[in-house]
């Protein structure tokens, strides 16, 4: 009877162990609303569709984190901020915490803008409508990767050239795309159980 009571009050523990290993998933909804939309603008201007880019897409979340806090300045509620680079000092930081450098980035294109509440129909014609459409309309970009904080969203378009395909800086950096929290091994989970159970 006193092995039951101590499984009761031990079966909490157990599942706290097990989830707790498990990290949060960023919903993505505002990114991949965005993807769809551009692609299907593409397809409709006879272009092929963009393909997801995640060293890009590490950049775009670290560009949109450091623009979260500025506000919307233009009276229609949107605003594109165009010569990104100049504006961040810590751009060489941001690439580098990416695995990035400026010579396998700079035939690509960073297309910072802030919408409130990230309307997706707004966010689509913010891109598709406004000095960004030039770059959505050029067959030279095969890549994108997309981030969001706040009001921002940022738009990164890559090339499948070495000067613009945003490839990890050294081969020794091409497993290690982003400084995320990566997922823990299916072998750390089943350790992590067999001790919880252990402790019943």
């Amino acid at each position: 009877m006193a092995t039951l009571q101590l499984r009761q009050l031990l079966f909490p523990v157990l599942l706290f162990c097990v989830l707790s290993a498990i990290p949060a998933v960023k919903c993505d909804s505002e990114e991949d609303n965005l993807l769809q939309g551009i692609n299907s603008y593409r397809t409709s201007m006879n272009l092929t569709t963009l393909t997801k880019n995640d060293n890009a897409e590490c950049l775009a979340d670290a560009l949109a984190d450091q623009f979260k806090n500025q506000p919307c300045t233009n009276a229609t509620g949107a605003n594109t901020v165009p010569g990104t680079e100049a504006q961040l000092p810590a751009y060489p930081t941001l690439l580098e915490k990416c695995h990035l450098n400026v010579s396998n980035t700079r035939d690509g294109s960073v297309m910072p803008a802030c919408v409130p509440n990230l309307v997706p129909s707004l966010v689509l014609s913010n891109f598709t409508q406004s000095q960004y459409s030039g770059n959505l309309n050029d067959t030279k970009y095969t890549g994108i990767g997309i981030g969001s904080e706040n009001d921002w969203i940022v738009v990164i378009l890559t090339t499948s050239t070495p000067e613009g395909g945003y490839s990890p800086a050294s081969s020794d950096d091409a497993a290690s795309l982003c400084s995320r929290t990566p997922l823990p091994s299916i072998f750390h989970l089943f350790f992590l159980l067999v001790g919880c159970l252990l402790l019943l």
